[in-house]
């Protein structure tokens, strides 16, 4: 039981005891630091049910929960707020109940629960992963684990867009300029290869587009006109229709774009449990379009177009099925949503991690399947997230616009390693293991930098601050980490025993009431589907640790019992360091 629910029990006991009224809540928070007080009890709310006055009620219950609970040792009444001094035994006895639990912070799944999918990452085939699939990545794969460590079973998954005309552009440019390349032929990963022809199309297309309007035709007509872009449009066509040669090239070049992605996402530390491709999902959604149809959830147009009108709910008229009865992105969404739950039946809620672009169409989207009577239609959540910006605008890019993502991870790994020679702290280390350290803090930072913001903001994403070893920093969390380590490698005895302390130094409760904050946070990030939640909370456990390695004693001190306690304080902090930086997928060095 937390701290919260236990003053929450005595104070619903007090309440009736004293007054014999109910109370179904009780409203906290941390005591501001003009007061004395480690929790503070919010008065005012209870006035509502308690014929009282601020400062009466307030006492009386202060009083109580002296008398009562030996987790309170005294109080103070400011205006409508109680605040309250934890005893130094309550979170003596805490931390021993905590200290060799290795999931401290976790919940177990309960299997009567139902799983959730977290959907993320979905890139097209023509091209390699940029910025923005890193943001969506780091967010969709941490939010995952998150909800993972809040005590519910989840599936990770992505649909790939591997067909359409834009696809169609990189295979018909290799087909012209590739002269047989391959990834293996020219030691190119494979995304990047076929991304270099979806450049070329548009490089042809562009001349082509030029010499028509040259010949007076306007820039529409010749942008249609171009025979490159009616050859692609073509192939698209050869596509649908399973043309043998056209399916085989398909199969070929998306083989070389997901072996590129592997790579990817191998680097990245993102993973999956499945796979959805919109060349099997493009068609889904039909059959229950024409069911809704018939159950007067959807209309048809004179054109014979369906649409749904969802004015009433605040939003327009949406087109689910084309004139000509082929299906818009909308209908395939609907059709894969549904499959999704087919194909894991123990699945209750589906969240989708797409940028801010498409908030409409996912307010779309979820009203339909709710109208279209499916239950968890009520659980499903758009992860929205912003864009990704840098200083300069671009780094090192194809056309100067695009952020590949694989230079991004070599450019901070590089970048570490230049900051780290710079602070000259490398020695004794191998080359491997330098290797090894750069990437882990390059990575660290990219990540972190990234997760620590809300996902509903845009991010200014500046490499060099990132990798700052001082401030709200992955590197600055990870050489704590590592500091610690250090203390536990000289700590040459027993520090398995539990200890009995008769008070604390104020350093070593303020660090312990952090820590006791970790199963919460994690509740909350999970519930709010906000990594920055657990980035923030890091960063202040370590701040706090920092204050109490500066103030006290650890290896130092003469007294056993306080150094094998501030031993074991210092281990607890790493091991939640650690296990946060998992949730977020970032790891930790053990020396730096």
């Amino acid at each position: 039981m937390t701290l919260t629910q236990l003053l929450t029990d005595q104070i619903q006991k007090a309440v009736q005891n004293l007054f014999e009224v109910s109370i179904d809540k009780v409203e906290f928070q941390a005591t501001r630091k003009e007061f004395e007080g480690d929790i503070t009890v919010v008065i005012f709310p209870l006035l509502k049910q308690v014929k009282s006055n601020p400062v009466e009620l307030g006492n009386k219950i202060g009083t109580y929960l002296v008398e009562n609970l030996s987790a309170i040792s005294r109080f103070n009444v400011v205006s409508g707020f109680l605040n309250l001094v934890v005893s130094d035994s309550y979170y003596v006895n805490f931390f021993n109940t905590i200290k060799s639990n290795a999931s401290f912070g976790t919940v177990a799944p309960n299997p009567s629960d139902k799983a959730i999918m977290v959907e993320y990452s979905s890139p097209n085939t023509n091209k390699p992963l940029h910025l923005g699939h890193v943001r969506n990545n780091l967010l969709g794969y941490s939010v995952a684990e998150i909800i993972k460590a809040s005590g519910k079973k989840v599936y990770k998954t992505q649909v790939i867009n591997d067909r359409g005309i834009h696809i169609c552009k990189s295979m018909l440019a290799w087909q012209k300029f590739g002269e047989g390349v391959t990834p293996a032929s020219s030691g190119k990963k494979g995304d990047k290869l076929v991304g270099d022809f979806y450049v070329a199309f548009d490089k042809e297309y562009k001349v082509q587009i030029s010499e028509l309007m040259a010949q007076g035709l306007s820039e529409d007509d010749a942008k249609k006109e171009a025979p490159i872009f009616k050859e692609a449009k073509q192939m698209l066509v050869d596509w649908e229709a399973g043309k043998p040669e056209v399916i085989e090239l398909w199969k070929t070049m998306n083989q070389w774009v997901y072996d590129g992605f592997a790579v990817t996402y191998k680097n990245l530390g993102v993973d999956f449990d499945s796979y959805y491709y919109e060349s099997n999902t493009y068609l889904l959604g039909k059959d229950v379009v024409e069911d809704g149809l018939a159950r007067g959830v959807f209309y048809r147009k004179p054109d014979n177009s369906v649409w749904i009108d969802l004015t009433e709910e605040g939003l327009d008229e949406k087109l689910v099925l084309r004139s000509d009865g082929t299906s818009v992105y909308m209908t395939q969404d609907i059709g894969t949503a549904i499959q999704r739950i087919k194909d894991f039946p123990d699945v209750g809620g589906l969240v989708y991690t797409v940028g801010n672009e498409q908030d409409y169409h996912f307010k779309v989207l979820f009203l339909i399947l709710k109208k279209l009577g499916f239950d968890w239609a009520d659980h499903l959540y758009h992860l929205s997230y912003g864009m990704v910006d840098l200083p300069t605008g671009k780094m090192k890019s194809r056309e100067g616009t695009v952020v590949d993502a694989d230079e991004l991870m070599d450019d901070m790994t590089q970048t570490a390693r230049e900051i780290s020679e710079e602070l000259g702290k490398l020695d004794g280390y191998t080359d491997q293991e330098k290797n090894e350290l750069f990437t882990i803090i390059g990575l660290g930072a990219l990540k972190y930098y990234i997760l620590k913001v809300d996902p509903k903001k845009r991010i200014l994403f500046n490499p060099k601050e990132s990798i700052d070893f001082a401030g709200n920093t992955g590197p600055f969390i990870q050489y704590a980490y590592a500091r610690i380590q250090s203390i536990l490698r000289k700590a040459d005895f027993d520090i398995t025993q539990n200890i009995e302390l008769p008070e604390l130094h104020e350093k070593e409760k303020e660090l312990i009431k952090v820590m006791e904050l970790f199963p919460n946070v994690i509740q909350d990030a999970a519930k709010n589907h906000s990594p920055a939640l657990l980035a923030n909370y890091i960063y202040d456990l370590v701040r706090e640790y920092n204050s109490f390695y500066q103030t006290v004693s650890i290896l130092g001190e003469e007294d056993e019992v306080k150094k094998v306690f501030r031993v074991q304080i210092s281990k607890k902090v790493g091991e939640i360091i650690k296990l946060a930086f998992g949730l977020l997928g970032i790891q930790v060095p053990n020396r730096m």
